[in-house]
């Protein structure tokens, strides 16, 4: 059976409301992307590290229970990540990270059609390098997908988080990205043109997304805009990653997934790409109007 193969972080997220509330949830933006692609009946591996403690049992229950294939390596630190969301206006997350990533590179007994990565796990040492490897090993099988996810508090100076995203880019076949995660690369700089510029490292489609204002996708041969519907929103937890995974489902569909199919993707044109755009920003749409990362199933998407 085809397989996606998602290589993060799993961690727990504290999320403090308005009103003083506390709720821990699994998260995770590689978690959610692998939960989010069993949901639409994608069948999903995640290679993530979370020891055996209580905040790790919270992931582990909640990844098995979500039908995904979990390969969980033992963290240095001896203990689980958390991050501290903090819930401002509008539904929006400030995050403060308890973070340490440690993971070693890992090789599927069958090689995956398309390999996921991004977010702090392919920036953080020492464990970036065990996600570099890993994705390098598939790239000659499988389609190669990158989320940016700038988290500027748990990344360090942005002349080494650049480097890194550079080095991420350069093995995808698609880059996701937020306009704030580009702003944060180039801040003077508008984003669209610094996804334009960043299509010379070697994606071949660079996807932004733009919150209420929809997504945009570049390729050195089309642009194409779509808008997100008007919803009211409980929180953006966990918006980017469902928009990640229907974006790889949506490609699923189209037969473009796999490195046979690698050419087909770099070429695909502005009906296709609008397709999966749509696809993307009704699930994003759909998890910001519930709480925490809740990504939709298949069932909910039109």
């Amino acid at each position: 059976m085809d397989t996606a193969l998602v290589v993060g972080e799993a961690l727990v997220d504290i999320v403090r409301g308005p009103g003083g509330t506390v709720t821990e949830l699994a998260g995770g933006s590689p978690a959610n992307v692998a939960v989010a692609l069993s949901r639409l009946g994608r069948r999903a591996t995640l290679v993530t590290e979370y020891a055996d403690d209580r905040l790790g049992r919270i992931i582990d229950e909640h990844l098995r229970r979500e039908g995904v294939d979990v390969v969980r390596q033992e963290p240095r630190s001896g203990r689980t990540s958390s991050a501290d969301a903090v819930l401002g206006p509008g539904g929006a997350a400030a995050y403060e990270f308890d973070l340490a990533w440690s993971l070693r590179p890992w090789a599927p007994p069958a090689p995956p059609l398309v390999v996921h990565s991004g977010s702090l796990a392919a920036l953080l040492s020492p464990g970036a390098d065990g996600v570099a490897q890993t994705v390098e090993r598939l790239r000659e099988h499988a389609t190669v997908t990158y989320d940016v996810n700038i988290r500027p508090r748990a990344m360090g100076r942005m002349d080494g988080v650049r480097e890194a995203v550079l080095g991420g880019m350069a093995r995808a076949d698609v880059v996701k990205a937020s306009d704030e995660d580009l702003e944060h690369l180039y801040p003077s700089q508008d984003p669209l043109e610094t996804a334009a510029d960043l299509l010379e490292y070697g994606p071949g489609a660079m996807v932004i997304t733009r919150g209420g204002d929809g997504a945009t996708v570049l390729t050195r041969n089309v642009r194409v805009d779509v808008a997100a519907p008007e919803v009211v929103v409980a929180d953006t937890i966990g918006a980017g990653d469902s928009f990640c995974a229907a974006a790889i489902d949506a490609l699923w569909e189209l037969g473009l997934l796999g490195a046979a199919a690698r050419r087909a993707l770099h070429d695909l044109g502005e009906d296709g790409w609008r397709s999966v755009l749509e696809h993307a920003v009704e699930a994003a749409a759909i998890t910001v109007q519930r709480p925490g990362a809740d990504p939709p199933y298949r069932r909910d998407l039109a």
